[in-house]
């Protein structure tokens, strides 16, 4: 099964996060910085991507260096505890979801992005 999220453009998905992390009294700039750690995309190309047509597959698919930490994160975000999600594409999609929730929960960069596990 072909989930909608995967044909849906990127660059709509990125401004919801950051819609929903100003919200919250966070900033773009620290939505980016997740974005970073976990793709290995720089400001640049996430801008780029951000302007086009990329879709959430591709985004994930083309993504620069996939960050080896991510498997550190766990928890349950709409629901669905992210490290149980078998799907991998579906998996990376949580992964980021719960990484901005933590965000916008106000949790601490250095929590969010694992630095401990460094």
């Amino acid at each position: 099964m072909t989930h909608r999220i995967y044909s849906m453009r990127f660059g709509g998905v990125y401004d919801a996060y950051i819609a929903k992390a100003e919200r919250k009294g966070r900033t773009r700039a620290e939505v980016d910085e997740i974005l970073a750690w976990l793709t290995g995309y720089g400001a640049e190309q996430l801008a780029a991507i951000h302007e086009g047509d990329t879709t959430v597959e591709a985004f994930f698919d083309q993504a620069p260096t996939m960050n080896p930490n991510r498997e550190l994160i766990k928890g349950v975000v709409c629901g669905v505890r992210v490290e149980n999600v078998e799907e991998p594409l579906m998996r990376e999609i949580r992964y980021l979801d719960k990484l901005i929730d933590e965000l916008a929960k106000g949790k601490a960069m250095e929590k969010i992005l694992r630095a401990s596990a460094l």
